[in-house]
């Protein structure tokens, strides 16, 4: 049943996945933060003006700013929402030191500055473990139903009712495991081990690269063998299992995406498949029209791929934080003010170059700019 209908349904699911994976990421920092005795002064969901908010007993400013694409937490020490030192730090009391961040230790403060995507880590492993103990895990036998005529996986020797055991040297169980592999493929032979008749066997296959529309209207360059299912089935998981298995599906979408990137960085993968805010925005409402339970899927994606982002070793981002505070355990003392400031400076061009470049890949899928030259010609 859809959620939301008409322009507010891709405008309201898309909020409400952003502010909700916002919140998950700024708590994970907050809580670790006040664990080690930092003063929290301002936890807020979005940038700009404020539009609404309170202050807890703790003195922290709890607020709802007036733009909606991310968020942060400012702790007592921090010159602003970067959490880049402030002043005066030198010149603090004993007491303030005592609620700084920055004069905490080390290892406290990489703590609290890797909580935060891990937190959308956890959050992703509670939300598919959820639905993996109600609605249940797709698990579909990895057993070969049919050979399309001509495909790859004819050429290859497979056969309907073939089992597949692994695919170069990595176990498969399922179905989806096969589909996880060879869509990641970018035109490589690879090794399969089947069972057939009671027997092993050993084949050879290269995917064919095919470019796929998905019902987004998103092109995807994928590997096929040219094969299918022979059916497809929900396994529910008791509590302990359902979380187990949504540890491992966490880990193979981390996987995967960190495969994708990588094959984009050297020129095997194409970019257009990156999509920036827009993109997000209209996925957000055609998976809401499919239900709570998809949209629940969609938001578990969506959070391990921002744990993973922010994670990326680049100054503003907390992987950037991280990369500083290894430079400061291997030196012995933090990295010159200068230095850091540079390197936010070039952080700050880098994820700006990338969001420019990534909105303007949603303009071009959503026929934006095809509109704008039709005008002008």
């Amino acid at each position: 049943m859809a959620l939301f209908s008409g322009g507010i349904g891709y405008v309201v699911p898309f909020l409400i996945v952003l502010t909700v994976l916002v919140f998950v990421h700024e708590l994970g920092h907050y809580l670790v933060a006040r664990r080690v005795g930092v003063k929290i002064e301002v936890f807020s969901i979005g940038f700009g003006p404020e539009l609404f908010g309170w202050n807890d007993r703790s003195g922290t400013r709890w607020k709802f700013s007036a733009v909606p694409l991310g968020g942060y937490v400012k702790m007592f020490g921090d010159a602003g929402a970067s959490s880049m030192p402030g002043e005066g730090l030198e010149r603090m009391t004993a007491a303030e030191r005592q609620l700084a961040f920055h004069h905490k230790r080390l290892p406290e403060r990489a703590a609290v500055v890797a909580a935060g995507p891990l937190a959308n880590f956890l959050f992703a492993i509670v939300l598919l473990a959820a639905l993996f103990a109600t609605v249940g895990q797709p698990f579909t036998p990895p057993q070969v139903g049919q050979v399309q005529a001509g495909s790859a996986a004819e050429k290859a020797g497979i056969l309907p009712g073939d089992t597949f055991l692994a695919i170069d040297g990595q176990p498969i169980e399922r179905f989806e495991d096969v589909q996880r592999a060879v869509r990641l493929n970018t035109g490589t032979t690879m090794t399969l081990l089947i069972a057939r008749d009671g027997k092993e066997n050993t084949l050879a296959a290269t995917p064919k690269i095919t470019t796929l529309t998905d019902r987004f209207g998103n092109q995807h360059v994928i590997g096929l063998l040219g094969i299918e299912r022979s059916g497809i089935d929900f396994v529910r998981r008791d509590p302990l299992s359902a979380v187990w298995r949504a540890t491992q599906e966490t880990a193979n979408l981390t996987t995967g995406t960190l495969q994708g990137v990588w094959q984009m960085l050297i020129g095997a993968r194409g970019t257009e498949e990156l999509g920036g805010p827009l993109r997000i925005a209209q996925m957000s409402g055609e998976v809401a029209q499919n239900g709570v339970v998809a949209l629940l899927w969609f938001m578990a994606v969506l959070s391990v791929n921002l744990g993973l982002i922010n994670f990326f070793p680049i100054p503003v981002l907390d992987g950037g934080h991280l990369l500083f505070y290894a430079a400061e355990a291997i030196r012995g003392r933090p990295l010159g003010q200068r230095a850091q400031e540079y390197g936010f400076r070039v952080g700050f061009a880098l994820v700006l170059t990338l969001m420019v470049f990534a909105t303007w890949n949603d303009l071009v899928h959503l026929r934006v700019v095809e509109f704008i030259k039709g005008l002008i010609t």
